[in-house]
């Protein structure tokens, strides 16, 4: 990477792959969790993610670009994180652990799409801006949904049983 205009591509590749991998991942945590809000509310995340990787191939065809990932080291380690814990936690740890997990993918996709929608207004890109700001605010709206759970069902209930 050279220029901006290197990183944005690159960046976009990273994410659009980050998405895909999730869609396959989610499941996966939705029939892993105990906690029946917890458990719509990444079913409901899925279908979200799903869009995202709709919205993301409109910016590669706004961009004149064929959609296309690059592995991404960032969510691939944050997915094995996952994994992990599904397969050492259980009852309410294991929401505990899992809404944590979720939580750390959702800030890593909100600062993956707060750098891209900056870039893509930077370099003139207004459709791809457009289109980036409407991910970044449902990635923004999806945590905040996690914290609420978390603070008003899944902690609480975690700590009192040992």
């Amino acid at each position: 990477m050279k220029t901006l205009n290197d990183a944005f591509e690159h960046t976009l590749q990273d994410i659009y792959w980050a998405e895909n991998a999730l869609t396959k991942a989610l499941p996966k945590v939705s029939k892993s969790v105990n906690n029946a809000e917890l458990k719509a509310a990444i079913d409901e995340h899925l279908k979200e993610t799903k869009g995202h990787v709709k919205t993301l191939e409109a910016v590669f065809k706004s961009l004149g670009q064929e959609a296309r990932g690059e592995k991404c080291d960032a969510m691939d380690g944050l997915l094995k994180e996952a994994d992990g814990i599904i397969s050492e936690a259980s009852g309410h740890a294991l929401d505990v652990a899992l809404i944590g997990a979720a939580q750390a993918v959702e800030h890593y996709e909100i600062a993956r799409y707060g750098t891209l929608r900056e870039w893509a207004k930077t370099l003139g890109h207004d459709e791809a801006h457009t289109l980036l700001s409407s991910i970044l605010d449902e990635e923004k709206a999806a945590n905040s949904k996690l914290t609420a759970l978390a603070v008003t069902a899944i902690n609480e209930a975690g700590s009192k049983k040992k």
